[in-house]
């Protein structure tokens, strides 16, 4: 036997807790380092960072160590394979049967423990990117939904798109290639290391004319890589911004056929099917267009890689015949040579064959990192101040603005009283800013300022003139933004019975898209039917009752009115059959005017 496999099994040990102590110390410099002075290294650190923090959690970062031990001993693993194919051809080459016999058994042992780890490696890592995808969906979803991100994002001068895919798509990506690239990236350098040393122990000198060149194939191997990874740097380096537009093209295109399904109804009356099918190609043509600039630089960089790397095959066969022949170094010398050459030529490659994967992955930690900071702009834009009140409504110096014109307010100083069981009515010309207002008392609009004091959460309802219908069971739709449950069922019946929606009561398990099912009559009433339950302390109603008829919408007033006596209503509405329920009326004139008269 060439080799004790006893020394070699014992020795793994030992190999791997060194490994695993200077792997793990180097990567975690490294990575801070690169957080430090690059800025997808600060992009990386911002999105990672907050998962691992061990103040939070030690369950990822233990997992993390176990993963980086798993690698590790893959490498080693691949390292007693190339001593164990040198003995198995040493035996095959001096005709040894009882050699041959023992390293069929080795190699039994090997593959077992080879099997059980990748299994093992490949749960953990499995388990590790859910939990971290959970994670990073519920935060960024929060993010998002803080502060009203995901409304006042669109008033920002260069708005991102498409949040959806953002979180959906980008998420998985982001969590899944840094993973693959982090450990990749990590075997690739210990393997370097060690078939490095095996490499240098087979390799001999290379004589070209009067020069020698000692351990040739070390030499040649690294020059022959080194070049190589420049080369494809410079050729891949479109790919990342390809591969970006990719995404955001792709998404773009998603986003037009999402909404033609949403606005099928109003497409469908316009008879605007040619126009739609437009703008559809039009999107469909940018996707297809980049994609094809996308496979023709693919070509490129594909083939560079693979001419690389087929070349790379013979030559460590070439550089060993002469010795093998001349009798210097045995068969199973040169098949280890050969995987060594292999191993090394791999390990200096990744970053090479890994640069398509890291231009896809850069680009994904791009627009992760530009969605979270469009959520902070989003909620660092101005508007009114906003002070909880319970039992009155106070309104202090508010000014409204156009988004394009902020020196001629659409409303101007407005100082406004409410307090419980009035109600006022809010009328103008068309534009003069009544749905604004609304929105400004929000604190939705950034075009605004000035002081509000209201009712606050739950205690507030704002009704708009199309109710928004979540997905889900009718009773969720009915009840929100509050949870019900069926313990609730008796007052939601009561409520849909009261807004003459009887016929639904049947309906509150059965889960739908409301908003297709039900008229917009319907919905408005819906609508009142989830004030009624909620039974907040003001309601703000702009142009609530627009789809339903004079008679039916006195009849809604009347309920509110007798059923909430004690809540406060602010309307925006155009019929004169509005004026019964409330107590004052406040008129805009869209040039910044307003004037407040009793009823």
């Amino acid at each position: 036997m060439d080799l004790n496999w006893h020394q070699q099994l014992s020795s793994s040990l030992l190999w791997l807790l060194y490994s695993f102590l200077i792997a793990g110390s180097v990567s975690a410099v490294l990575i801070y380092i690169l957080a430090r002075t690059t800025q997808w290294g600060r992009q990386f650190w911002r999105l990672t960072w907050p998962y691992l923090d061990p103040r939070r959690s030690w369950g990822p970062l233990l997992s993390l160590a176990l993963q980086l031990l798993l690698a590790l001993a893959a490498v080693r693993m691949t390292v007693l394979f190339s001593y164990w194919y040198q003995g198995f051809y040493n035996a095959l080459q001096a005709l040894n049967a009882g050699a041959f016999r023992i390293m069929l058994g080795v190699f039994g042992i090997l593959a077992t423990i080879h099997v059980a780890r990748s299994l093992i490696d490949y749960y953990i890592g499995q388990a590790f990117e859910i939990h971290w995808r959970v994670w990073l969906n519920e935060r960024l979803t929060e993010d998002w939904l803080a502060g009203s991100a995901y409304y006042r994002g669109q008033f920002l001068d260069d708005p991102i798109d498409n949040p959806d895919q953002r979180i959906e798509l980008d998420i998985t990506a982001f969590v899944a290639g840094s993973r693959a690239l982090a450990f990749g990236a990590i075997s690739a350098l210990v393997s370097l290391v060690a078939f490095t040393q095996i490499l240098w122990i087979q390799s001999g000198p290379l004589t070209l004319g009067s020069i020698e060149v000692p351990r040739a194939m070390v030499m040649l191997v690294y020059a022959y890589v080194i070049v190589a990874t420049l080369l494809a740097f410079k050729v891949g380096h479109p790919l990342i911004r390809l591969n970006f537009l990719a995404e955001q093209l792709t998404a773009n295109f998603r986003y037009a056929l999402v909404r033609l399904r949403e606005n099928a109804e109003n497409v469908a009356f316009y008879q605007g099917a040619a126009v739609e099918r437009q703008t559809l190609a039009t999107r469909f043509a940018a996707f297809i267009a980049n994609q094809w600039a996308l496979i023709r630089r693919m070509v490129k960089f594909d083939g560079l890689n693979l001419t690389i790397s087929q070349i790379a095959v013979i030559f460590p066969f070439m550089l060993q015949a002469q010795r093998f022949f001349s009798g210097a170094i045995k068969l199973g010398d040169v098949m280890q040579t050969a995987q060594a050459f292999g191993q090394v030529q791999d390990s200096l490659s990744f970053f090479r064959t890994s640069y398509d994967t890291f231009a896809q992955y850069r680009a994904t930690l791009t627009r992760l990192d530009g969605f979270q900071d469009a959520n902070q702009q989003a909620r660092a834009l101005p508007h009114v101040q906003t002070r909880s009140q319970p039992d009155a409504l106070h309104i202090d110096g508010v000014n409204v603005y156009r988004p394009d014109d902020q020196e001629h307010p659409l409303l101007r100083d407005l100082h406004l009283r409410l307090t419980p069981s009035q109600a006022l009515l809010i009328k103008g010309p068309s534009g003069s800013g009544k749905t604004t207002l609304l929105r400004a008392l929000a604190g939705l609009w950034p075009h605004a300022d000035g002081l509000v004091q209201r009712p606050t959460q739950a205690q507030a309802l704002f009704l708009s003139q199309r109710p928004y219908l979540p997905l889900g069971d009718l009773r969720t739709a009915l009840a929100y933004p509050a949870h019900a449950t069926p313990a609730d069922d008796p007052r939601l019946i009561e409520a849909l019975h009261q807004t003459q929606l009887g016929h639904l009561t049947k309906a509150l398990d059965q889960p739908n898209d409301w908003s297709r099912v039900l008229s917009l009559g319907e919905q408005q009433r819906l609508a009142f039917a989830r004030v009624l339950f909620n039974r907040p302390a003001i309601v703000f109603l702009d142009e609530a009752t627009s789809a339903t008829d004079e008679g039916l919408e006195h009849a809604l007033y009347t309920l509110l009115r007798e059923t909430l006596p004690n809540s406060m209503l602010v309307s925006v509405g155009h019929r004169s059959t509005l004026d019964a329920f409330h107590g004052h009326v406040l008129r805009l004139d869209g040039h910044g005017g307003w004037q407040i008269a009793a009823l």
